[in-house]
């Protein structure tokens, strides 16, 4: 069950942690929080890619850290609020490699980049999805790469809606599509007993012992699925909503 305290906690800076936690420690305190909290986030991102969701455990947070287990709650309140920062921590990156755009004369093409950017840096982290823009006052960076995204289109002739509208489409269809390529393979691809170009024969071939009336378009797909590379399928679903953006706006 989460606290009044939790809830609270939840809701404040890494500073008003430090100062609710440390007893009303002085600077030096502080600072020392913020630089560790910055090592807790960043191992707990590690502890994600490495294993998933489930390795991320405060026990094995601890281990890596070189403390007690007692140490983590000193800098987050809850796992849901560690996951939290993690994918603010994430976004952080995307940030800082997209900091070149902004400039260019055509603002979908850089809706398309920053889109592009942000992908590539979640494909990879189902768990990402599930916690990206919580409400609780925790994810800085994540607000500011909407609010980036959103930048663009105001060079656009649309209404405040529209661009809510299309900034939501645009984050719900990167984070949508990179958890569907994040999940696992089937176990026997994950172990190696099949490799994957095997795994993707046999499934091709499962498609086309169908019933191809009762199933035509899996049919008419089947070597087109075995061939696709998902990063190029990702791009092409992009310029898709992106074309329906640029007739909206009239470009």
């Amino acid at each position: 069950m989460t606290t009044d305290d939790e809830v609270s906690d939840a809701s404040r800076g890494p500073a008003d942690l430090v100062r609710r936690r440390g007893g009303g420690r002085k600077s030096s305190g502080r600072q020392r929080s913020s630089h560790s909290l910055d090592a807790v986030v960043s191992e707990a991102v590690a502890l994600l890619d490495e294993g998933g969701e489930a390795a991320l455990t405060f026990r094995a947070l601890a281990a890596r850290l070189g403390g007690g287990v007692g140490s983590i709650y000193w800098y987050v309140s809850s796992k849901d609020e560690l996951l939290e920062r993690a994918a603010d921590h994430v976004l952080g990156g995307v940030l800082t490699a997209t900091a070149h755009l902004g400039q260019g004369e055509d603002p979908i093409a850089e809706v398309r980049e920053l889109a592009i950017a942000f992908y590539a840096a979640t494909v990879n982290r189902p768990w990402l999805g599930a916690y990206f823009l919580q409400d609780t006052g925790t994810q800085v960076n994540g607000l500011m790469f909407f609010d980036r995204v959103g930048r663009e289109l105001m060079r656009l002739d649309l209404t405040p809606r529209q661009r809510l509208d299309a900034v939501s489409a645009v984050m719900a269809y990167v984070v949508g599509v990179a958890a569907d390529r994040g999940q696992d393979p089937p176990p026997e691809v994950r172990d190696g007993r099949v490799p994957v170009d095997e795994f993707v024969s046999e499934f091709r071939a499962s498609i086309r012992a169908m019933d191809s009336r009762a199933f035509p378009f899996l049919h008419h797909i089947a070597d087109e699925f075995a061939a696709h590379d998902d990063a190029e399928q990702f791009r092409a679903g992009l310029d898709l909503l992106l074309a329906g953006l640029r007739l909206q706006s009239g470009r």
